[in-house]
């Protein structure tokens, strides 16, 4: 072996090395992380006093549909930045004893803002180009028969309508699960009568029957995330029509 060839050789495990260094170094930083008091004290102070205090009435409807054990994906709408706190309201510690993880957008990791989603058990997703780590991540965080909140329509929309919703629920759902385990995944609607939720704004949170991996496994893996992505989309599509015929609205196509 010539020398050029020994020193491009030792480039090239340098350059390994350097990469899984990074790579590692990207999955300590992404890694979720619950921390045991911050979650409790925000949890607690938003059900007890900030909300209550803050909207004029929080309604739930479907409680009895959230499965209290095992890999959960919660797939709420998503209409505003208060529907983080709305989530735990029907899945969280403080309702059935259960910590719940949030896949978020790279954009919302910033500042303080993003101090506190991190110690509160969320980590970054680039929306446009998912990265592997958050992926894995994911993925992980259901084989470990853990909850997990992903916005599937990836932003916040306010016009009456559900957006085409992103395939990564799906397809990091139908990977995770296995013969041995079934994920199920909880549609969520979320209303609120007034778009821009200003002080004394009604609310309504639904929970809809999951829909289980165990139920498409017959399918090709492609097939089978896009029908489960088809099947989801459906049932948020009903809690859509369903909101906008109580409040007598049309849908407006106005997007936050």
């Amino acid at each position: 072996m010539t020398p050029s060839a020994v020193l491009a050789r030792g480039d090239s495990s340098g350059s390994l090395r350097s990469n899984r260094a990074q790579s590692m170094a990207k999955d300590n930083e992404f890694t979720p992380y619950i921390s045991p008091w911050l979650s409790a004290l925000v949890y607690r102070f938003g059900k007890s006093l900030f909300l209550p205090y803050y909207f004029k009435s929080v309604t739930v409807q479907g409680q009895e549909n959230m499965p209290t054990e095992g890999a959960v994906i919660l797939a709420p709408m998503h209409r505003s930045r208060w529907d983080a706190f709305m989530v735990p309201n029907v899945g969280g510690r403080l309702v059935i004893g259960r910590e719940v993880y949030f896949m978020v957008t790279t954009d919302e990791m910033k500042s303080i803002q993003g101090w506190v989603i991190r110690r509160m058990g969320g980590f970054p997703v680039n929306t446009k180009k998912p990265s592997r780590d958050s992926l894995r991540n994911a993925i992980n965080l259901l084989k470990a028969e853990k909850s997990m909140a992903i916005f599937p329509e990836g932003n916040i929309f306010k016009d009456g309508t559900v957006h085409r919703l992103k395939a990564g629920l799906s397809r990091m759902a139908m990977q995770a699960a296995s013969d041995d385990l079934n994920v199920k995944i909880v549609p969520i609607g979320l209303y609120y009568d007034q778009p821009d939720v200003p002080w004394g704004t009604n609310a309504i949170i639904r929970v809809g029957k999951p829909l289980e991996t165990d139920s498409y496994k017959k399918l090709s893996g492609r097939e089978a995330a896009k029908q489960l992505n088809q099947d989801l989309t459906g049932v948020l599509e009903v809690f859509q029509a369903d909101f906008n015929a109580a409040a007598g609205v049309e849908p407006t196509g106005e997007t936050a």
